[in-house]
């Protein structure tokens, strides 16, 4: 909009237009004192004006509001003086008005010197047309009108400039809001894949080293004969490499790509009771489940029987898993001291609170409770399958 260029184009046209007009309609000194003030309203756009533009096109503290009021005052001047000699120069308003609101720096002062523009230019053309009645009232007339059409043009034009620097100020505001909301996002993501990569660590590697521990200290009492314990570390610790094997590849799901559930966890039952002593009896009764529940199953089955072998002083359990029409339920169940005082909720490890994150990923529910009838503790897991299961 304040390129000089089309500026320079613009005010060239209005004077060459209006000299024009002044040479064919008027002679003697009243032509050439038009034609004086043509040439000086270029000398003033020139020295002054185009200045003003450039800097209104980068604005820069250097822009000065005196030069600007200045220019204002003298263009007015110009062209009413002109307008006094030969009314047609009034015909330049029309690239004046223009002129003062782009070197306006407020639209206050925009407003201000349109109005003194237009009595300047309004009292030139009046003289011009020789003062009495009519003239006076031609000169109103033409003034009130020019300044009520620059005012609305130019207050329009100043509110699309405005809305249009709002709306580069609101959508710089979005894209920073953006770029925070993405780096949270990644923030997240890595926070919730870490706390994934624990649970599955704890679940598997670890549990599978606490064995280890476990039968390495019964190998020490257990000297000389302890083969039959030295098989059981090296095959947990087999296990326990598969685990981490998994982890690696981000297929941490069941232990052989072609064993079922059912077979991996009488796998399970049996190394459990080779290690602890504990007789563990196992049931699937299911038909295929997707890969991601059975692996929820498998994870939940192994803390379970984890904390059957802390924390209960069992003598048997048994691990349950079961189908119905709209979901799959796993219990697991010990005939050991039952909770006592220990309530669920007061869990601050991974042991629990990573099986509810673990099944909550599913839709699932996790409950902790004493058996009713007799001594013991029962683990349940039940989980909403969907219509159409996926693997």
């Amino acid at each position: 909009m304040n390129n000089p260029k089309w500026w320079d184009i613009a005010v060239l046209a209005t004077v060459v237009i209006v000299g024009v007009t002044v040479i064919y309609t008027s002679d003697g000194f009243d032509r050439w004192a038009a034609l004086t003030v043509l040439v000086l309203v270029c000398v003033a756009y020139v020295t002054l004006g185009r200045k003003l533009l450039v800097l209104a096109e980068h604005p820069s503290p250097s822009q000065s509001a005196a030069a600007s009021v200045t220019f204002q005052a003298v263009l007015a001047v110009l062209v009413g003086c002109g307008a006094a000699f030969e009314p047609n120069v009034v015909t330049a308003q029309a690239i004046a008005f223009p002129l003062i609101w782009v070197v306006s720096l407020t639209t206050r002062q925009a407003v201000l010197a349109n109005v003194g523009a237009a009595i300047i230019m309004a009292v030139g053309f009046g003289i011009g047309l020789g003062g009495g009645t009519d003239g006076v009232i031609e000169a109103l007339f033409v003034g009130g009108l020019s300044l009520a059409f620059s005012l609305a043009l130019g207050l329009w034009i100043t509110s699309i400039s405005n809305y249009g620097e709002e709306r580069g100020r609101l959508l710089g505001e979005l894209r920073l809001a953006q770029g925070e909301l993405e780096a949270l996002s990644r923030d997240a993501g890595a926070t919730a894949e870490r706390e994934r990569l624990a649970r599955e660590i704890h679940d598997t590697i670890a549990q599978s080293l606490t064995s280890v521990v476990m039968l390495a200290q019964r190998a020490r009492l257990e000297r000389p004969t302890a083969e039959a314990t030295l098989e059981l570390i090296e095959s947990t610790a087999r296990d326990a490499l598969g685990e981490a094997r998994a982890l690696v590849t981000a297929n941490a799901g069941l232990g052989s790509s072609d064993a079922s559930l059912s077979e991996t966890l009488a796998r399970l039952g049996e190394r459990f009771s080779r290690e602890t002593s504990v007789a563990v009896s196992t049931h699937v009764a299911v038909a295929e489940l997707p890969r991601a529940i059975e692996v929820v199953l498998l994870r939940c089955a192994q803390e379970g029987l984890a904390n059957v072998r802390k924390h209960a002083a069992a003598q048997a359990a048994s691990v349950t898993v079961s189908q119905t029409e709209g979901s799959v339920r796993l219990d697991i169940r010990d005939d050991g001291i039952g909770l006592g005082r220990y309530r669920p909720g007061d869990d601050r490890g991974f042991g629990l609170s990573g099986m509810r994150d673990r099944v909550g990923l599913v839709g699932g529910t996790l409950t902790v409770t004493d058996v009713v009838t007799e001594p013991g503790t029962l683990l349940t897991v039940d989980i909403p399958l969907s219509k159409a299961p996926t693997a």
